[in-house]
């Protein structure tokens, strides 16, 4: 069974930048679609990136285009979300979560493997 772990979280300053981790173990994630997901203190999961184990693809929400990228290292069965200025906003518990789905779905209740989360904070 697939499992994660998330690393890489801290205290950032606004316009700060970090590099989130996610290693997989149980099962290669090469075969898994890959979200990262982040959930704010009173509020849902919201699904912030992708990345398509179909073709490769990446998705990302409008909220954090341009200023987050996501990638994957096969060999090391990891997945990476590197964030780049940051703003208090991005604060949150961060998650991946797999699924044998498209990023097309959305929802974090159609992802099955999820990690414990890592916690962002962005202030100054």
């Amino acid at each position: 069974q697939l499992q994660f772990v998330e690393s890489g979280g801290g205290l950032v300053q606004p316009g700060g930048s970090l590099r989130l981790s996610c290693v997989a173990s149980g099962f290669s994630q090469e075969y898994y679609t890959i979200g990262w997901f982040r959930q704010a203190p009173g509020k849902e999961h919201e699904r912030v990136s992708c990345i398509s184990a179909h073709d490769g693809s990446t998705m990302y929400a409008d909220s954090v285009k341009g200023r987050f990228t996501i990638s994957r290292d096969n060999a090391k069965g990891t997945i990476y979300l590197q964030m780049n200025s940051l703003k208090p906003e991005d604060t949150a518990v961060y998650y991946c979560a797999g699924n044998f789905r498209t990023c097309t779905v959305t929802d974090a209740t159609s992802y099955d493997y999820w990690g414990p989360g890592t916690q962002v904070t962005v202030s100054s």
